[in-house]
């Protein structure tokens, strides 16, 4: 299992909080939180976008065990899935917005990107580079051959 930050909380108590946080995220598509909480939901929520992308059965079965409600799996396998289809990662943003009155806690909103009304325009996907076609090795040594800077000759007789 990967590492997550411990956020004060037992294991049982912090995965709780961190799939109803995924769950409120993708029902809102914002939600506002503490920046370390936040860091933490940005993971989760990316793994459950790829789940939802893939759109396998095991993926399906994987994403229902992880958020709460019908509607958020629904949402994800559909809605989201089909906004993403093109972005290859990245799918949320995090924005510090203030310090927390009670605890000084430093705050931020994440949000999925492309979305209407959001806080802040997001950059467009970069595209793929188109895939190259591998040499063979014999076609690969003639072009290194024919492309590399003529050899010197050693003279013999050294000069000090």
């Amino acid at each position: 299992m990967t590492k997550f930050r411990k956020l004060g909380r037992h294991a049982g108590h912090r995965m709780n909080m961190l799939r109803t946080m995924v769950s409120q995220l993708v029902k809102h598509e914002r939600i506002e939180t503490t920046v370390t909480k936040a860091k933490e939901v940005r993971r989760l929520a990316d793994n459950m976008i790829q789940l939802g992308k893939e759109g396998t059965l095991s993926a399906s079965r994987k994403a229902a065990g992880f958020v709460r409600g019908d509607d958020v799996l629904h949402k994800i396998f559909t809605e989201l899935a089909y906004r993403y289809k093109d972005r290859a990662g990245g799918y949320t943003r995090m924005l510090r917005t203030r310090i927390r009155v009670n605890d000084a806690a430093p705050m931020a909103y994440i949000e999925f990107i492309d979305r209407e009304k959001e806080l802040r325009q997001s950059n467009p996907p970069t595209p793929q580079p188109p895939q190259r076609v591998p040499l063979d090795p014999w076609a690969r040594s003639r072009l290194l051959k024919q492309f590399a800077p003529p050899k010197e000759e050693k003279s013999s007789d050294s000069e000090l």
